[in-house]
């Protein structure tokens, strides 16, 4: 019986969008089983600001996509030491990562990276900007008013 490949990408996963979405099903279509790395507060404070959803939330929002079969905490920004432990067959990274410090250990494993690309129009960022400012531009809606 052929090995089934496996695949691991990772996410913060907040406020889960179509971005999200895309890239997540993109990285399916490439492997049999894809595992995903749901960034902890501490991981994500390395580059972005905090989430506004808990670990445990986020963990659960991407395990309900049908396109991932497992999630994980991955506790540092860089997916290196989930790839250590897992060994996975390929590391789905995102074109919006300027640094890549798991893909020398990948390789020398004898595993593939593979760069996907960025959903650059929608971005859990630009969604938070827009609640802002959608809350700033309204006024208050009561009961009588709606």
């Amino acid at each position: 019986m052929k090995r089934q490949v496996i695949g691991y990408a990772y996410v913060v996963g907040d406020l889960l969008h179509k971005g999200h979405r895309l890239h997540l099903k993109n990285c399916k279509a490439l492997c049999a089983h894809l595992i995903v790395g749901v960034l902890s507060e501490k991981a994500v404070l390395e580059k972005k600001p905090a989430p506004i959803q808990t670990l445990a939330d986020r963990i659960e929002a991407v395990m309900d996509l049908k396109y991932v079969d497992c999630a994980v905490c991955q506790d540092q920004y860089s997916p290196l030491e989930n790839c250590k432990a897992l060994r996975p067959d390929i590391l789905f990274e995102s074109s919006s990562h300027l640094d890549m410090p798991a893909n020398n250990y990948m390789k020398s494993i004898g595993s593939q990276i593979i760069v996907m690309p960025y959903y650059s129009e929608e971005s859990t960022t630009q969604l938070k900007e827009r609640i802002k400012n959608d809350k700033a531009n309204k006024s208050i809606v009561t009961k009588s008013t709606a």
